[in-house]
């Protein structure tokens, strides 16, 4: 279908059974031109809820969107009960920069729901979620790890919410942490409005990695299922998630030359050895170790390593 520029999101505008493709425009560039972000929108024959899915809030996390490409692709030739919306590239600005904050250095994660008389990220962030993420009922946020890191295939949910969950355990990811909506992040401006949310961490920036994809179509599918939106059966995983109840980055606390030892999923015993540090000549500096038994949900990859540096992310079950 061609594509058309909107400046408001009204879903009982759309054609059903029809595929969509949106441009929404939220503010403008000193040009004076649109700055819009692409929305996808697949109406239902049948009414139900309205699911929505968000990538690349950072402009260097890719894995969720052709996840989210994939999923509509399919969409169209099935017959399913509700609306499903798309959002493949949330921050357009840092997206088309190959950065990952917007172009006032803000992290958009950080400043939700924005704010409608404020500076440059936070208009961008209050119109973005207005305009597209309060039509929601539930909502799944794909992310990625940063620059000079790597994920596990994991989750970040409230527990204590049962639907919440009910769709982290459907989405086959490797590791859980039971993590309640922090103020300012995507999914807590969601959860404020009590749209059941969840953060889907799919792999490492800057990258298509197809398994990690595949996962995430696939509990994308196994949603809508629990949703009601889809007939079928919902796909078990081969394993169990780990469900931790809590994690927490460790980091240096000197500078220096950074190895980190562990592998992603690895378990971990209190006092393991996880990092050594070198300086500039090859001296040992410092070793590191867990200071707790744990899971590696991420770690650090880049070598050069300040004081304060992030060496590995460890879930605590």
């Amino acid at each position: 279908m061609k594509e058309t520029h909107h400046n408001t999101l009204d879903l009982g505008r759309f054609a059903k059974q029809q595929l969509h493709k949106v441009w929404l425009d939220l503010v403008s560039d000193p040009m004076g031109k649109p700055v819009a972000v692409p929305v996808l929108i697949y109406r239902g024959r049948h009414e139900g809820p309205v699911l929505g899915l968000t990538a690349a809030i950072h402009g260097d996390e890719l894995n969720g969107i052709p996840v989210i490409q994939r999923v509509f692709r399919e969409i169209v030739n099935m017959d399913i009960a509700g609306t499903l919306v798309g959002v493949p590239v949330v921050n357009m600005p840092s997206f088309l920069r190959r950065q990952r904050r917007f172009i006032d250095g803000v992290d958009l994660n950080h400043i939700m729901p924005g704010r409608p008389d404020g500076n440059v990220s936070q208009v961008y962030a209050h119109r973005l979620f207005e305009g597209i993420v309060r039509h929601f009922d539930y909502l799944i946020d794909l992310h990625t790890a940063s620059f000079g890191r790597i994920n596990s295939y994991y989750i970040r949910a409230d527990l204590r919410n049962k639907t919440s969950k009910a769709l982290a355990l459907l989405q086959h990811a490797q590791i859980i942490v039971d993590n309640p909506p922090l103020d300012g992040t995507l999914r807590g401006a969601a959860a404020s409005l009590d749209i059941p949310a969840i953060t889907l961490e799919v792999g490492n920036p800057n990258t298509f990695q197809r398994g990690f994809i595949r996962s995430g179509i696939t509990g994308l599918y196994n949603a809508m299922i629990y949703l009601g939106m889809i007939d079928d059966e919902l796909e078990e995983a081969k394993e169990e998630a780990v469900v931790c109840h809590s994690s927490t980055w460790i980091y240096t606390t000197t500078g220096g030359l950074l190895t980190v030892l562990p592998n992603l999923t690895q378990m971990l015993e209190k006092g393991e050895l996880i990092a050594h540090q070198y300086d500039i000549f090859g001296d040992k500096l410092k070793e590191y170790h867990a200071p707790e038994k744990g899971v590696v949900i991420g770690k650090s990859t880049h070598p050069v390593n300040q004081t304060g540096g992030r060496i590995l992310h460890l879930g605590f079950y």
